[in-house]
């Protein structure tokens, strides 16, 4: 299980993103399509480490909104 953050861009797209995973970044025209996105890329990355024997780093995400 992996934390995302999901939020839209200014031309409609739905932009998703695995802070635990550096890079690991999809999109979608819809938020449903980008999650399944997200959830793809996840999993494609995660096996292409441990095909390449690399550890799989660990779920250290932590969200709060800040007031400016």
């Amino acid at each position: 299980m992996r934390q995302v953050i999901i939020y839209s861009r200014e031309d409609g797209y739905w932009v998703t993103e695995c802070p635990s995973l550096l890079g690991c970044i999809s999109q979608g025209q819809t938020k449903e399509e980008a999650i399944s996105n997200i959830k793809e890329a996840i999993s494609l990355y995660i096996t292409v480490l441990q095909e390449d024997n690399l550890p799989i780093p660990v779920e250290n995400f932590d969200m709060m909104l800040v007031a400016v």
